[in-house]
């Protein structure tokens, strides 16, 4: 560990007063050492970190100054403030062993490992948020893989971190952080690269053209094994490549956000760590919308085919980002494991920082501050047992439980709402989402660390802030009271003349289209010249395919079920849902926006006051355990939770082989009453345990806490608040 020392003639605490001591100075310290000037005398006493001062030479005359300066020397002392020496006598460098080059030193500091964090965050969240949630249709369709399967796939990545965030956040907690958040990195990339191994494995995919697969008699009975596909099998490759994904993103989110807090200045700490959760946050926005690119790109680059992106058949290139985003994490590892276990400088932060642990009522909590605490297995369930009597921790980890249900609902569902309510293909809905998500989202987390850096707000007020950015969200989201209506569908919501469906009854065949045997298991819905939606251009009845694109889009005509206003003849119709028209959009949009804005506000505050009502030590420890509960209460059960609840409201199931499979349509009145419903369960209990945290905190007493008021304005003023006197023998 660095010590700050004091030197002659260099920033150093030099009295011109003369001394008298009425006995021996203590002997010296472990760590601390006499730094030599360069004419050869001793330089001054060192200074602890609690104020108190050791020597190892015998006690100065009272003729004698302690250190000698020049008035120009002093000046210059005391206008450059304090300059902290490593016991070691040497700054910790950048390298990787013995190798440790001067051009490296120029990103030892602290803006340079938030650079290489964030560039970690942002493929951790563009893969494991983006690219998995984008393609895992893809996969299902080009696998053979069932629902319940493709959840399995993504459910191993929060069962990995489940698994090592205790283990990873105690023992990485005391050790050297950067080699666990390399290594995690490391495991990371290699986790994509094993995702994306099937394509390379599974041999060519093949399927039937797409030149008259769908119209009226070109329906072909399509294939029904009920037998597990051969390739259902790679479905663990991909589970086994989203827990590599799990077990390295561990270290990123736990030692990666306290080894910036221990590196920065305090007021400075929820800034870095709001940029380090912004770039985590923009990475799911960047995959969401790269990755519907290489969905529009033929999964076998190179060979020609006549099926269409809109066709349910295609599959496209979902493998791409998997590659990329696994070769730029092995490359973005290998700079961060040089790092060395604390910058430069850090330990003045350490000197300078203020406690702001809830204070048990027996005293246990300092348990804690002992040095040795935590370095073996035998402390970790005395470190369980103080997290668990820490009611402010605990009910914060409760109320981000509770958020982190919301933000996982809303990642996995809300392009679907937005697809259902303003009728958008999955492919604009996810494109959607993802510049709404960009703003609020990354906006609200960057806006969050500022507000607590730029009022310097403590721990109690930064509990206060995340309350009002939580009532502000569940005001915003009585928004859901409103919705648009649903596009009219034959057979779904109206007859093919015109008149409304019971609820419940189904009705896909008229007698526009008897004589074409059409298969409900082909769902690719086109929009009638009449404005209604069908089924299948099979189900409109439609007899051929124009050889011309409008729009970019397939035309097919002669389509019998559509009827043209004021023409005998059968219309057209184009491939894709119609467009809506709905005039509740803008307003729907502002207030989602709002509800994403404000729920991301109050994630970095939230962070912050849990890694300041714990000891330093237990900081890594309770981040592991926050996201435990947080994942085990909120990101694992939320999906289903919102799933099940929306699901509800289905009109139109998939037929695959006689089994119930996805939704194609909602009831949009239905999807948005039970969206409200859910938001609103969840938002009274984040609200409740804010509430019940603030309500039960207990802050360290007002004379130790006076020190850390403008910890980062004047580091001078924090040591002199924090020093205790001297001994009334050792004074002037």
């Amino acid at each position: 560990m660095a010590m700050p020392q004091n030197s002659t003639g260099e920033n150093g605490f030099c009295f011109p007063q003369t001394l008298d001591f009425s006995h021996p100075a203590p002997p010296p310290a472990a760590t601390a050492r006499t730094l030599e000037s360069p004419g050869g005398q001793e330089a001054c006493d060192t200074p602890l970190s609690n104020g108190t001062v050791s020597s190892g030479l015998p006690s100065p005359s009272s003729s004698q100054p302690l250190c000698s300066t020049s008035p120009e020397e002093e000046e210059t002392q005391f206008g450059q403030g304090i300059k902290y020496v490593s016991a070691e006598g040497e700054e910790p460098a950048c390298g990787w062993g013995d190798f440790t080059p001067g051009c490296l030193q120029l990103f030892n500091t602290s803006k340079g490992v938030l650079f290489f964090l964030c560039v970690a965050s942002f493929l951790q969240g563009m893969t494991v948020n983006g690219f998995v949630n984008t393609v895992i249709t893809s996969i299902e369709r080009r696998f053979d893989l069932r629902s319940y399967q493709s959840g399995l796939i993504a459910s191993s990545y929060d069962l990995a971190a489940c698994a090592c965030l205790t283990f990873v956040s105690y023992f990485g907690g005391n050790g050297h952080k950067p080699r666990w958040l390399g290594f995690g990195v490391l495991v990371m990339g290699l986790g994509s690269l094993l995702f994306s191994l099937p394509h390379f494995t599974a041999g060519r995919y093949e399927t039937l053209s797409g030149s008259q697969l769908g119209v009226c008699g070109g329906n072909r009975s399509l294939p029904c094994s009920r037998d597990a596909s051969s390739l259902s099998g790679y479905r663990f490759v991909f589970m086994l490549g989203q827990f590599l994904h799990g077990m390295g993103a561990t270290p990123l989110y736990t030692l990666g956000v306290t080894y910036l807090d221990e590196n920065v200045k305090s007021n400075y700490s929820p800034v870095y760590i709001a940029v380090f959760y912004t770039a985590a946050i923009l990475g799911p926005a960047v995959g969401y919308l790269v990755g519907g690119m290489f969905l529009n790109i033929y999964t076998e680059i190179g060979r020609e085919t006549d099926i269409a992106p809109e066709n349910t058949l295609w599959v496209g290139a979902w493998w791409i980002g998997f590659l990329g985003a696994g070769a730029a994490s092995l490359l973005i590892s290998i700079p961060i494991l040089g790092y060395p276990q604390r910058l430069p400088g850090s330990q003045r932060y350490t000197v300078m920082r203020v406690s702001e642990a809830h204070q048990l009522k027996d005293g246990s909590h300092k348990k804690a501050s002992d040095p040795d605490f935590g370095k073996t297995v035998k402390d970790l369930p005395r470190s369980v047992l103080l997290l668990l009597k820490n009611p402010t921790f605990i009910f914060l980890c409760l109320a981000g439980a509770t958020e982190a249900t919301l933000i996982a609902g809303m990642s996995t569902f809300g392009p679907k709402f937005l697809e259902s309510q303003f009728s958008l293909s999955a492919s604009e809905a996810a494109t959607f989402f993802g510049y709404l998500v960009v703003p609020a989202g990354g906006g609200g987390t960057f806006l969050g660390g500022f507000l607590v850096n730029k009022f310097k707000l403590r721990c109690s007020g930064i509990i206060k802030l995340c309350l009002v950015c939580t009532v502000s969200s569940l005001l915003a989201i009585f928004i859901f009271f409103i919705h648009c209506p649903n596009m009219p569908m034959a057979g779904v919501t109206q007859v093919y003349k015109g008149s409304a469906l019971p609820a419940g009854h189904l009705n896909l065949t008229a007698s526009c289209n008897a004589e074409c045997g059409c298969l409900q298991e082909t769902y690719s819905p086109v929009c009638g010249s009449d404005d209604i939606m069908y089924y299948s251009p099979c189900h409109a009845g439609c007899k051929k395919v124009a050889e011309n694109l409008r729009n970019g889009k397939k035309v097919y005509q002669e389509c019998s079920c559509v009827e043209e206003p004021f023409l005998p003849s059968p219309g057209n119709a184009e491939a894709g849902k119609c467009t809506s028209s709905c005039e509740k959009r803008p307003l729907l949009l502002f207030f989602i926006f709002l509800v994403i804005l404000f729920t991301f506000l109050s994630s970095i505050p939230a962070l912050t006051a849990t890694l300041r009502c714990v000891s330093d030590r237990q900081r890594s420890f309770a981040l592991g355990i926050q996201w435990i509960v947080v994942r085990t209460l909120g990101g694992i059960p939320g999906p289903i939770a919102f799933g099940s609840m929306i699901d509800k409201s289905c009109l139109l199931w998939q037929n695959q082989c006689g089994e119930q499979g996805s939704c194609y349509v909602y009831q949009n009145s239905a999807m948005s009453r039970y969206t409200l419903i859910a938001g609103l369960v969840y938002k009274v209990l984040g609200t409740t345990f804010f509430i019940v945290a603030c309500f039960l905190y207990k802050p360290p007493p007002s004379e130790s806490a006076a020190g850390s008021s403008d910890a980062s304005e004047n580091g001078n003023s924090d040591l002199q608040e924090q020093k205790p006197s001297l001994p009334a023998e050792e004074e002037i």
